[in-house]
């Protein structure tokens, strides 16, 4: 689909305008082909990918997320794929800032931006304009620190302080996650 990108400060409000920008969406779960469609229409309309999956960023992270290869890429830039260590945070903020900032230089090239992905709240919040107000947990502290109790003390420990603080959530969330 050809969507506009409302979130690009030269749309106006409703993504629409002389200003707007064209990216090509293609969404859909893991192994369903959106890797090969994509590079095949980057070479059709002298394209760039911009991964939206959330765990394509991480370096490691092959296997389990169907990463595409150097030798699947064909020789099409792909963005937004290796770019945090495992340990380091990266928010739909981070998201939505980085993409935004590729389609514009990817328009400015004369190319079509083209997002891939299967998150969809990160395609939500690119492609809706969705209003974020950036990530409060810059800071690792208290990560590091729960990260130690759940080592120390087990990670039923942990949750039954989640179960505390938010029993909804608990009954959602499995201890070991």
């Amino acid at each position: 689909y050809r969507l506009s990108c409302p979130s690009h400060p030269s749309a106006d409000r409703n993504g629409e305008g002389p200003g707007m920008n064209k990216v090509l969406a293609i969404v859909g779960p893991t192994a369903v082909g959106k890797t090969a469609l994509s590079i095949q229409l980057a070479h059709q309309f002298n394209g760039e990918i911009i991964s939206g999956d959330s765990m394509q960023v991480y370096k490691g992270l092959d296997i389990g997320t169907a990463k595409v290869t150097p030798a699947e890429m064909d020789g099409v830039t792909h963005h937004l794929t290796n770019i945090r260590q495992i340990d380091q945070r990266f928010s739909v903020a981070d998201f939505v800032s980085l993409a935004s900032k590729l389609i514009s230089d990817i328009q400015h090239e004369g190319k079509l931006p083209i997002v891939v992905g299967g998150t969809g709240f990160y395609l939500q919040a690119l492609l809706s304009g969705l209003e974020l107000g950036g990530d409060q947990y810059q800071d690792n502290q208290l990560r590091q620190e729960l990260m130690a109790e759940a080592n120390e003390k087990g990670n039923s420990k942990l949750h039954q302080r989640l179960e505390k603080i938010d029993p909804k959530s608990a009954a959602k969330i499995p201890v070991n996650n």
